[in-house]
């Protein structure tokens, strides 16, 4: 996975009143979860605060990054768990890290690539990326910044589903059945097809 450096300053205030107050000063109020645990058992967070101009760089891009995670001076590993944005203006309202370790297994959605000239597409289909990313579990120095699937073979008609694949020392999470890509045939590949029948 990709590395990026974000800079972040603890929150001595938490609500919405004090949120309030640091998104109009250009901060995104942020949580860090990691192994430290409350009394009640949950996972207890580090509030801080991180400047939109420095999340926006790991946030506004297709790539998935590891974060090293500088909170006046201290440094953590985390990756990007959930992000809140407003419901009308898509403004990014708040952000939730999860600390990560090398050798913990992690769950994270990266981003498929389509390799090769598909088989199909040669015979006058179109392809069509059914989804952009896959889940996949695995310590995060193992886990790729990308997932590469060969589609050269696959042919008009036919797709690909997540059950088919496989990638070394990463265990898949989305479901099996969930459908990757496939060739759909265009009326320029049905029609070659009729003149083809019609010819025989």
């Amino acid at each position: 996975m990709r590395e990026i450096a974000l800079n972040g300053q603890k929150r001595a205030e938490s609500g919405k009143k004090a949120s309030k107050l640091l998104r109009k000063e250009g901060l995104v109020p942020c949580n860090l979860y990691g192994e430290k645990k409350g009394e009640n058992g949950l996972p207890e967070a580090l509030a801080f605060a991180i400047p939109m101009s420095e999340i926006r760089k790991a946030i506004y891009t297709p790539h998935v990054y590891v974060v090293n995670l500088n909170i006046d001076g201290t440094t953590h590993v985390a990756i990007i768990k959930e992000l809140q944005f407003h419901p009308t203006t898509d403004a990014l309202l708040h952000a939730d890290f999860y600390e990560v370790t090398e050798n913990k297994p992690i769950t994270v959605g990266i981003p498929v690539k389509l390799n090769g000239l598909a088989q199909g597409v040669r015979d006058g289909g179109r392809i069509n990326l059914s989804i952009r990313k896959i889940n996949v579990t695995a310590p995060y120095k193992q886990i790729p910044e990308v997932l590469d699937i060969d589609v050269t073979n696959l042919q008009l008609g036919k797709s690909i589903k997540v059950g088919e694949l496989s990638f070394e020392g990463l265990e898949i999470a989305t479901s099996p059945e969930v459908v990757v890509c496939s060739v759909k045939a265009t009326r320029a590949s049905r029609s070659a097809a009729a003149t083809e029948e019609a010819a025989e």
